[in-house]
């Protein structure tokens, strides 16, 4: 019985406890909220690995980049893009919350919640005094974020800068990141038992309402991820790379289809890889370089999706949000994107970190997480295609790419 439900996909078993949930929700009615406790457990779950997941991925991401020389032709263009593009999506999940407020309309005064954190008014001095930690073990005691990111980022910088007496520390936080990944799959197991209590409890206490908010939530994710996909990664390939956008999109197909499929940018690695250098014609250097941490910390489309799912738990529970915190959100959800883990269900867990910081409940996990999964293959494949953008860009700004591999590939 074990073994045949762990042969279950995990996306199968969520979409299964989601629908059963809901269809629990309307049958229970406002009872159900006596198995919430579920869902609440899960969500601790979460919240458990937001400090040491950020670390130890942080800190092997930039001391993946091998040398701080490589930051220069290579590793300099390709930062530049993922900060680029990271910063364009999330104002642009912002946009779309801030226009279309999927969360607006929502009675939740039935929901017994705990206390929503008050956002601190800070000044820019403030803010930007406050992402120095005073103390390491302090910021990761209070899950202060964004200092626990600058921490994390100076340390990997301080093991490039090392060079062969930093490797021995490298090694440690590499198999730190691996073996939080693993944890977190462990966490995720848990996923389905999470969202049908979740779901239930929303169904029966907020009714059709709360659904019609996911609905658009949904649809909201999508219609980001495209114009992400098609329309910023279009214009980078047209006039950075310009290189024909169609056959770029048959290149990465493979891809793209595996993305979707897993919901993982590391298990899509080998995938992209092959593509970008059997389709595209970028050099095994800059691919294996540039996709390799584009894998870790170009995340496109969940930092879009943390900017659209900060704004729905904003206007869910009434929390007003300032321009000063827009851009504090755009902060995070950039760094957060970065930290986040290239395997399914990250998103998740870099949600409480942005909301915490400006005054969400967290609460709003409990309303996303039975839809998450539709919502993260579409992300993945955002992430997975920017990646393949960004290392065809590079490697045509520094002239490591074969325009005839991509011209042949399209003739088979």
């Amino acid at each position: 019985m074990l073994k045949t439900w762990f042969e279950i996909p995990l996306w199968q078993r969520v979409i299964t406890a989601l629908i059963l949930g809901v269809l629990t929700g309307w049958a229970w009615g406002p009872e159900a909220e006596s198995i919430k406790w579920i869902g609440d457990f899960f969500i601790k779950s979460i919240k458990m690995l937001v400090v040491p997941l950020i670390f130890f991925s942080l800190v092997s991401g930039v001391a993946a980049i091998g040398d701080l020389r490589k930051l220069g032709a290579v590793g300099g263009r390709a930062m530049l893009l993922f900060v680029v593009t990271g910063q364009i999506a999330v104002w642009l999940g912002l946009a779309l919350g801030t226009f279309v407020q999927p969360g607006a309309g929502v009675d939740t005064s039935a929901i017994q919640m705990g206390a929503t954190p008050e956002p601190n008014p800070t000044t820019a001095v403030d803010m930007i005094l406050s992402i120095v930690p005073e103390s390491p073990v302090q910021v990761m005691a209070d899950v202060a974020v964004l200092p626990l990111i600058v921490f994390s980022m100076l340390v990997g910088i301080g093991i490039l800068m090392a060079k062969e007496e930093g490797e021995p520390v490298q090694k440690v936080f590499d198999s730190g990141a691996v073996i939080m990944q693993k944890v977190t799959m462990i966490v995720m197991e848990l996923t389905p038992f999470g969202v049908f209590a979740l779901m239930a409890w929303v169904a029966g206490t907020l009714g059709i309402d709360a659904l019609i908010a996911l609905s658009k939530l949904v649809a909201l994710n999508y219609a980001g991820c495209l114009l992400i996909i098609f329309v910023m990664y279009s214009a980078m390939i047209k006039f950075l790379a310009r290189l024909p956008v169609r056959d770029f999109f048959r290149g990465i197909i493979d891809a793209m289809a595996v993305s979707y499929s897993t919901a993982s940018s590391n298990a899509t690695l080998p995938v992209t890889l092959r593509c970008a250098e059997r389709n595209l014609g970028v050099s095994n250097s800059v691919a294996s370089f540039v996709i390799s941490l584009g894998a870790t910390i170009n995340m496109n489309g969940t930092a879009m999706y943390l900017g659209l799912a900060t704004l729905f738990g904003a206007q869910i529970f009434g929390v007003d949000l300032s321009l000063g915190q827009y851009f504090l959100i755009s902060i995070l959800a950039t760094l957060g994107a970065v930290g986040a883990a290239g395997i399914p269900g990250a998103g998740l867990i870099m949600m409480a970190l942005v909301f915490g910081a400006v005054g969400v409940p967290l609460e709003t996990i409990a309303f996303v997480a039975g839809v998450d999964r539709i919502m993260d293959m579409m992300r993945t494949t955002t992430n997975v295609s920017g990646d393949a953008a960004v290392a065809t860009t590079v490697a045509v700004m520094t002239g490591e790419i074969d325009t005839a591999e991509m011209i042949s590939a399209d003739d088979v």
